[in-house]
């Protein structure tokens, strides 16, 4: 797992030691890892409840303006942890064709010589396709790991994410005052 993935997992558990524990919401987001993404989210509710002024802001009412910016950082962490799937995704679905275009390729020069040599003998065929099956072998050892570690990342990340909405939802609710924090629900 990477850093950035296990700093995430740190924050999440985070949230549930101390957060809720707090007597105010700035104290509870001091208690949240600096650069966490859990922390960023907080500092957002906290920064739209304290900064509800302005002349297009008042137009929108204070529960709408903390909402939207929940939901804004909330979206932005997201993006953010989807950066390196799609590079994983593309590693996996390409490489298996990069390692076959190699074996037709190696197949290829291995009837060209055999034509040029104007018989097929067994040193004549089996050298060059066993040289040219090397290319299939090195794309699948390429796109298996990929494969895996997209599976494995985009489990986690779907996760994470889940942890984030819920907690978006819990900081929104407080931040409005119409909710108690988790540790106090039944």
């Amino acid at each position: 797992v990477t850093k950035p993935l296990e700093q995430a997992v740190d924050a999440a558990n985070a949230v549930g030691e101390g957060f809720w524990k707090a007597s105010s919401m700035k104290q509870a987001t001091g208690t949240l890892p600096e650069g966490s993404a859990f922390r960023y989210i907080a500092e957002q509710g906290v920064k739209a409840d304290e900064h509800h002024e302005g002349t297009l802001v008042e137009a929108i009412d204070r529960h709408t303006w903390i909402s939207m910016s929940v939901e804004r950082a909330v979206g932005n962490i997201n993006s953010r942890l989807q950066d390196g799937l799609a590079f994983l995704a593309t590693v996996g679905s390409t490489a298996p064709f990069v390692g076959l275009f190699g074996t037709v390729w190696g197949i290829y020069h291995a009837l060209m010589s055999i034509g040029a040599a104007g018989q097929a003998t067994i040193d004549k065929v089996m050298g060059p396709i066993g040289e040219a099956l090397i290319m299939t072998a090195a794309g699948l050892a390429v796109a298996i790991p990929a494969v895996l570690a997209y599976n494995l990342y985009g489990k986690l990340i779907s996760r994470l994410e889940a942890d984030l909405e819920g907690f978006a939802h819990d900081l929104r609710e407080s931040l409005l005052g119409h909710a108690q924090a988790p540790s106090d629900r039944d």
